[in-house]
């Protein structure tokens, strides 16, 4: 496929076009139009839950006791999707799946599937998360 734009395709071994490599400066300029695509392309299939864990989060934060704030900020990973708090975002980015008094909060990504868990200790919090498999 011969144009003008700088692009290079990657075909398979029946010469059929499999991927589209661009340049960097390229993508720099196209990504944030670009994003918003591939989020919905890449949405997952699965249906997102039917409603949040949010009278278990209440009950979480009438229990709060550590020594920082509760800081409402969620990110993800995988993704790279964010927020500053979950609860008030219009995007809804993340789904609160599951919550607990012991200082446990998970999460569901709603641009990439992936599972993200907030353990609140006494001092610190830990993340971890687990990726859907490709």
């Amino acid at each position: 496929m011969s144009d003008s734009l700088p692009l290079l395709y990657l075909t398979d071994a029946e010469d059929r076009v499999q991927a589209v490599q661009i340049p960097w400066d390229l993508w720099q300029k196209i990504e944030p139009l670009a994003r918003p695509v591939l989020r919905a392309v890449s949405a997952p299939a699965a249906a997102e839950p039917v409603k949040e864990a949010i009278s278990a989060f209440e009950e979480f934060l009438q229990f709060w006791d550590f020594r920082y704030p509760y800081n409402p900020a969620v990110s993800c990973p995988h993704c790279g999707a964010s927020t500053q708090d979950w609860r008030e975002d219009p995007e809804h980015p993340f789904w609160l799946t599951n919550a607990n008094v012991g200082g446990l909060l998970v999460f569901h990504c709603r641009a990439c599937g992936t599972t993200i868990r907030q353990k609140h200790f006494r001092d610190h919090v830990a993340l971890e998360h687990t990726s859907p498999k490709a």
